[in-house]
């Protein structure tokens, strides 16, 4: 048999290597860099808080959307014209979502989960204008936020249909008393899988689109966008509150017939 010859390596396969070393990891230094969430300006109490971006991004979000309510609930008429027409379905869809969900039982809380859709919705969606704006919900601690307030909801509602402190309590042995430990973990099990649900979905996208600008140029990132930056993302708002009534609905222990057929995702 023949000796194998090491095959030498041209010049020019390695500077083409250490071309691509260099742009990877430029890249990679970009990225990161837009992943980071920096600190917009800090409190002068204890010592110093400071307030990320990601916080003052959702201030400003939720003085978008208290402004326009009170502009658009102005001068409601009984007749109504085609914005006020526009709205009223907008919110009858919101309305029959959650009631299919939750049924009547959970009316008292549509007004709150209809606002969480609406704020995740325009967070998601908000990185897609430009102007530097990243979005607040690829923050965790944003996303951790949201989670937490969901559970207290959970087990709020929960607390008041079971009557009690009593009736709450019996809550974790159904359907049966082995299932109690389990039962019991869903407390920490359930905020975290909604925490890491929408933080992955929505930092995911986020580093996909922005590998494909840095490759692809222009052009193409304009039809990725249609799909990461708008659909995934109103996708990922009706996820949170689809689980968040649905959990709830099971702590109210909804009827059987009222609760949508699950479908897998």
């Amino acid at each position: 048999m023949l000796p194998l010859i090491p095959r030498r390596q041209t010049p020019f396969v390695g500077t083409a290597k250490e071309l691509v070393r260099e742009d990877g990891e430029k890249m990679g230094e970009a990225l990161a860099e837009e992943l980071q969430t920096e600190v917009a300006f800090t409190i002068p109490l204890f010592g110093g808080i400071p307030v990320h971006e990601s916080i003052v991004v959702m201030w400003g979000i939720m003085a978008f959307i208290m402004i326009a309510v009170l502009l658009l609930t102005r001068n409601l008429k009984i007749v109504p014209g085609r914005g006020q027409a526009m709205l009223e379905s907008a919110v009858t869809w919101v309305n029959n979502f959650l009631e299919g969900n939750m049924g009547k039982a959970g009316r008292p809380y549509f007004a709150y989960l209809g606002t969480v859709l609406l704020l995740l919705g325009i967070s998601n969606l908000i990185g897609m204008f430009g102007f530097g704006i990243k979005p607040p919900t690829k923050d965790i601690n944003v996303t951790v936020a949201f989670a937490l307030l969901s559970i207290i909801l959970i087990e709020v509602s929960t607390f008041r249909a079971q009557g009690g402190l009593k009736g709450f309590l019996s809550s974790f042995t159904k359907p049966m008393a082995i299932m109690t430990p389990i039962n019991i973990m869903e407390l920490g099990i359930r905020p975290l899988s909604l925490c890491m649900r929408l933080f992955g979905n929505v930092l995911g996208a986020f580093v996909v689109m922005k590998l494909i600008e840095h490759v692809c140029g222009l052009i193409v990132p304009m039809v990725f966008s249609m799909y990461f930056d708008v659909f995934d993302g109103l996708i990922q708002a009706y996820v949170f509150v689809f689980l968040t009534s649905l959990f709830m609905a099971e702590g109210m222990e909804v009827e059987e017939e009222k609760k949508p057929e699950l479908q897998q995702v």
